[in-house]
């Protein structure tokens, strides 16, 4: 969910991968590995993405958590 979220919040930024990438000093294929949910972000790291797309963390976890309590069909 965490990975669907970002992949949302960057497209809403109008970025490519390659681009949120390198405007939090990633490599993309990792920024790729976040959105499908194959990685985690870090802490650090998920401060890093926020502030390259202007998003705050906890927004973040909120859409989060909303997904979440909407449960599979939300």
């Amino acid at each position: 969910m965490l990975g669907e979220e970002l992949r949302r919040a960057r497209e809403a930024a109008g970025l490519s991968q390659e681009q949120l990438a390198f405007r939090a000093n990633l490599d993309r294929s990792y920024v790729s590995q976040l959105e499908n949910g194959h990685k985690s972000p870090t802490v650090n790291v998920l401060f890093r993405i926020c502030d390259a797309l202007g998003v705050r963390p906890s927004e973040i976890f909120a859409r989060v958590e909303r997904a979440r309590d909407a449960g599979p069909t939300g």
